[in-house]
């Protein structure tokens, strides 16, 4: 067979992930915004004794490193996309960007955690104005943040793995930009809570409230971190596609004639790709070409491999 036969049936692995993602440009922005802040929180938290502040300020920290790694991941899938080490190209690193963020969401829920509940017993004097006058604005720049990232950002909530989506792009998920989406959400919450808590100690003498707002915004954030983890490792791990995106394909492959799907896997190999490996069953004379074209374009199966198998006495 010549080389030039043989190219008609081979085809790079690259799937688009050469090209700058359009998250990437407005992480980069919400990075220098975060860091800025990030060191105005934490300076001032200490020197005025908020804990609220304080674990806001720590809380951005965390996201500063972590949105650096969504950039990261950007950057590096992009670079390395055409690299053949890569069996699926680089779409994977989109969902490790997002387990790192996720891990570290985790780990400073914890630390905020701890230090707040060490401030119910060790209480410090707050200077009220002050921190109140920098976490008003720590919400305006998250809120700006959330309102950057959240324009390229898919909404939906993690769904079963029974359940439909019923629309052709809600299963294209960026991992990397929600993980970035979260930690600036997160961050607006904790400092909408530092706010509300500094406001009870000054208004109220409510002072135990700006270290119980550092522990409801650690619990939030650590239920945000276990969803991205979940999510991330079912694509790191290859887990099986949801049941009715698997359905969809079978029902389109044995939509003609007697053939019939004897063995199915189909699972994520990048935001909004998928890799298929299919086992077909048939009577008649049926060709793996012949299987691909009947793919679901929506599911985008940018990679798949098809078995034939004849029953006996077949056509």
């Amino acid at each position: 067979m010549h080389s030039e036969n043989l190219q008609l049936w081979t085809h790079c692995h690259v799937f688009g992930q050469d090209q700058r993602r359009r998250g990437e440009r407005r992480t980069l922005l919400v990075i220098a915004l975060t860091a800025a802040t990030m060191v105005l929180e934490i300076s001032t938290g200490i020197v005025f004794g908020s804990m609220a502040l304080l674990a806001d300020g720590l809380h951005m920290a965390s996201h500063t490193v972590a949105l650096g790694i969504t950039a990261l991941a950007y950057v590096y899938a992009r670079r390395h996309a055409a690299n053949p080490r890569f069996s699926f190209g680089t779409g994977k690193v989109n969902a490790l960007g997002g387990f790192t963020g996720a891990l570290l969401l985790a780990g400073f829920s914890l630390a905020m955690a701890w230090e707040s509940m060490a401030r119910f017993f060790a209480p410090v004097p707050i200077a009220f104005d002050q921190a109140i006058g920098v976490a008003v604005l720590g919400l305006l720049v998250n809120g700006v943040s959330v309102l950057l990232l959240g324009d390229g950002h898919d909404h939906g909530h993690a769904h079963g793995q029974g359940q439909d989506h019923h629309h052709s792009h809600s299963h294209e998920h960026d991992h990397n930009l929600r993980s970035a989406y979260l930690h600036v959400l997160a961050d607006a919450l904790t400092s909408l809570l530092a706010i509300v808590a500094l406001l009870a100690g000054k208004y109220l003498g409510l002072a135990w409230m700006d270290p119980a707002m550092g522990i409801v915004g650690a619990l939030l954030v650590a239920r945000w971190s276990i969803g991205l983890l979940r999510d991330t490792s079912h694509t790191l791990l290859d887990r099986q596609a949801p049941d009715a995106l698997c359905q969809r394909l079978r029902d389109a492959v044995e939509s003609r004639g007697h053939d019939r799907v004897a063995d199915l896997h189909l699972w994520s190999i990048g935001p909004g790709l998928h890799a298929a490996e299919l086992a077909v069953v048939t009577h008649d004379a049926l060709t793996p070409d012949d299987v691909k074209a009947r793919l679901p374009k929506e599911l985008r199966v940018v990679h798949a491999t098809v078995e034939i198998h004849r029953c006996p006495g077949g056509g």
